[in-house]
């Protein structure tokens, strides 16, 4: 199965992609338009060069170990981004497992 049909079937699944580091759009399935998949590329690189800042900075700091950086997700109304590696998945919040949500999205990312 491909990954982004993978994570297609997750439930409340709306859409997902896949984006390199510097925040290019590769590919994405689901019910969005190209354009909003492009700038979501640029969005979840931004967040993730963030994220991986504080992670490092958390760990620098409290001495807990918060690297390697993972990922990410925001929840805002009723939909959810969550973000692992160069993939993402926006997700309905009354039907998401986010369990199963980031379990298949770190398998999809080291795979």
């Amino acid at each position: 199965m491909d990954k982004l049909d993978r994570l297609m079937g997750l439930k409340g699944a709306i859409a997902a992609g896949e984006y390199t580091p510097d925040g290019k759009l590769v590919s994405y399935k689901g019910n969005i338009q190209k354009e909003m998949a492009e700038m979501v590329a640029m969005m979840v690189a931004a967040n993730t060069m963030m994220g991986k800042m504080q992670a490092e900075g958390f760990s620098k700091l409290s001495g807990m170990k918060w690297t390697p950086f993972h990922g990410w997700a925001v929840a805002a109304g009723d939909y959810a981004v969550c973000v692992m590696g160069n993939y993402g998945v926006f997700v309905e919040l009354s039907k998401a497992d986010f369990s199963e949500i980031f379990k298949t999205l770190m398998e999809v990312a080291q795979s």
